[in-house]
């Protein structure tokens, strides 16, 4: 997996590439705590090069919008590949996740 962060005329744009697993998802909560430390008022994460994500990519997913919330940013998810957008949806979570605003 790899993530790079870019700045947007709005906030944060953190762009995720390959896949994002128990082994690298830490790499993805760190670039979403940086945004949030910065205040970005709105922080989105580009899914559009992510061919799989599992439980815990999806974990950090959720409690960086949760703790956006908390903060009074906001935090969304774009671009998600079919497969990946699939399994957002039979988890329930493509709403939370900011998916299709």
């Amino acid at each position: 997996m790899n993530v790079s962060t870019s700045k947007t005329d709005t906030g944060s744009k953190i762009s995720v590439s390959g896949e994002v697993d128990v082994s690298n998802a830490s790499g993805l909560r760190d670039a979403i705590d940086a945004a949030l430390e910065e205040k970005a008022p709105s922080i989105e994460v580009d899914l559009s090069q992510v061919s799989y994500i599992d439980s815990t990519g999806i974990g950090v997913l959720v409690g960086g919008v949760h703790r956006a919330a908390d903060a009074g940013l906001h935090l969304s998810v774009s671009n998600p590949q079919r497969n990946v957008a699939r399994v957002l949806d039979m988890l329930g979570v493509s709403g939370e996740l900011g998916i299709g605003e």
